[in-house]
Formats: structure tokens, sequence, C-alpha cells
């Protein structure tokens, strides 16, 4: 069918037309995907699907959460930093993905600083070490003097390479000098099942994710990794309180966008995290995973991931790791 050059400029005006209002629509126009680099069930996950639920009404349209497990959220990173820089894909960012890969691998398939646009930081959490009741110790300072008589004999479990489980485990070692056997898994639920069965011995863990079970007698609970004690065990010491004065770890949660993001764009989402955070409803459910509320800038948050990277550093160092 013949179609006449008029016709031809009128049907690419109405398709530039269409364009431009697409473009003029407000920010945002469709659902927004937060991808969240571990499975279901875990305390990224739980911290994710708060937010979404109090942050999806305030923008005006569905947040969904999209669970990308694998490589220690490196899986998850990649898929956000490659994602287009329209606001639409943000990232549930933590000290595994933002400062312990950066420094256990080196050919990451993305840069923690360049690829991303901070939005907020928006809560931090103490890990707790629990054992498997088999191994006879109930203070920091017990296992701390069986693990030395028993080098290299100790597995410990984490939710996979270059995790704050990891790091916690690889700073307890390096300064209670002892020597354990990392055993990464994929996520949490695996883990917690051979830590329960004994297959492995020990774990550092998300409070959240191991009181139920350590109040059921199946765990013990020997020390918290924070400066402070948990609200969550408030009878059980922290590691600084149990003889290594100087040990400090823990997870942290914050939200990323792709890098080259709208200013503007992230200024929407920061101020609807912000007004999420000061929900009770929400307060209320970070406080129940054992996490503290934070809610930074965009700016402070940025600063805090590269001071991560940095603190990380300094720890791979001292335990002499070399990046894969």
């Amino acid at each position: 069918m013949y179609i006449s050059a008029a016709m031809r400029r009128l049907v690419s005006a109405l398709l530039l037309f269409a364009s431009a209002l697409a473009v003029a629509q407000p920010y945002p126009a469709k659902a927004v995907h937060l991808i969240v680099p571990f499975p279901p069930g875990g305390g990224n996950d739980i911290v994710a699907r708060a937010m979404a639920q109090q942050l999806g009404p305030d923008l005006g349209q569905p947040v969904v959460v999209d669970n990308r497990p694998g490589a220690g959220g490196s899986v998850g990173a990649e898929l956000a930093a490659r994602a287009p820089a329209d606001g639409y894909t943000l990232f549930l960012a933590g000290v595994g993905s933002h400062a312990v890969n950066p420094n256990f691998h080196r050919n990451l398939p993305y840069d923690p600083v360049k690829d991303f646009a901070p939005v907020s930081l928006i809560a931090s959490a103490p890990s707790v070490l629990v054992l498997n009741p088999a191994v006879p110790a109930r203070t920091l300072a017990e296992f701390t003097a069986y693990a030395r008589a028993n080098p290299g004999k100790l597995n410990y479990a984490s939710n996979g390479n270059g995790s704050a489980a990891q790091l916690a485990a690889v700073l307890y070692e390096t300064m209670a000098e002892v020597r354990m056997v990392h055993v990464p898994y994929k996520g949490i639920a695996p883990a917690m099942t051979d830590l329960l069965s004994g297959q492995v011995q020990l774990m550092f863990g998300t409070v959240v994710a191991l009181v139920p079970h350590v109040q059921s007698g199946k765990l013990r609970a020997i020390a918290v990794t924070s400066r402070k004690r948990s609200a969550l065990l408030p009878n059980v010491p922290t590691l600084a309180e149990s003889g290594l004065p100087d040990y400090e770890s823990g997870s942290w949660y914050g939200i990323l966008a792709p890098a080259g993001t709208p200013r503007e764009v992230i200024d929407k989402l920061h101020g609807g995290i912000i007004r999420a955070l000061r929900q009770p409803e929400v307060a209320k459910r970070l406080a129940a995973e054992g996490a503290e509320v934070i809610g930074s800038t965009p700016d402070e948050f940025g600063a805090h991931i590269k001071a991560e990277v940095a603190r990380v550093a300094a720890v791979v160092r001292a335990a002499g790791i070399r990046p894969e």
C-alpha cells in the first residue's frame, strides 16, 4: 500500500509527540523494582519488604521486591548496576555487596561506588555468634580456647562468600588467633538447616533469624558483634565485653539506584524513604529484626560506603586474605 510523504511525516510527528508525552510523565509512572541480592526469608528480604510496603503508597506506584541471590550479592548488584538509570530499578545494598565483595574479588562485575547513586542508608544491625549445642563452650573465652585447641576442625556457616557473616568470622579469627573452615551457603535457610543438624558447628548470623532457635535451646548464643548489646538478646554479651575489646562488626542496609539516575528522582525516592522510616510500623518491624533505623542523606550514604570499603580492606589485609 502506497503511503504518501505527508502521511509519513504525520505518523513520525505523532510518534514523537507520544514519546514526548511518555518522557513528560511525572516519576514514577509505573512499578518500581527493588532488587534484593539474597533469597526470601533473610534479614535483607525482611527489611526490603517492610520498606516496599510503605514506600509504594508514598510514591503512588507499587514497589516490587525482586530477589536475585547469588555470589554473595554480586548477581543482584550487577543487575542493578546495568539497569537503566531511570529510577525504576533500585538495589538493597549491604556490607556484603558493597564492602566485602570489592575486597574479596578482583574481577567484580560492578564498581561499588562509580556504578551506583546513593539514596539512603536505612538501618544497621549486629550479628550474633551462635554454636550448635554439641560444641563444649558456653562463653566466648571457652569457645576461643576450644577453637585454638582444634585448629581447622570447626566449620562455620555463612549465607555466601563475601557476606557479612563471613566478614564477622574472619575478623574474629584474626583477632582471636584461631583457624576455622568457612562453609558458604546460598542463603541463610540452608545454612541454618546444617547448623541445627550439626553439619557445621557455628555461625555469625543476623540476630532476628537466630533468636527463635536460641530461645528454643536449639542453638547457643555466646556473643553479639556490635558495640552494645542487642535489645533482642539483652543477656548475651558483646565480643568486645568478652575479651576482644576492639571487635565490632555487623550488617547495614541501604537503597541505591544506578549511576546517572536524575537527581530529582533520587530526591523523590529519598523523601519517600525517610517518610517510610518515620512510620511506627516500619520502625517496629525493623526493631523486631534487631535493626536500628538510620535514614541518611544520599551524600552521607555515599561517604558511608567508601568508609566501609576501607574498613573491610583493613580486615582483609590483617587476615592475609588475597582477593580471588
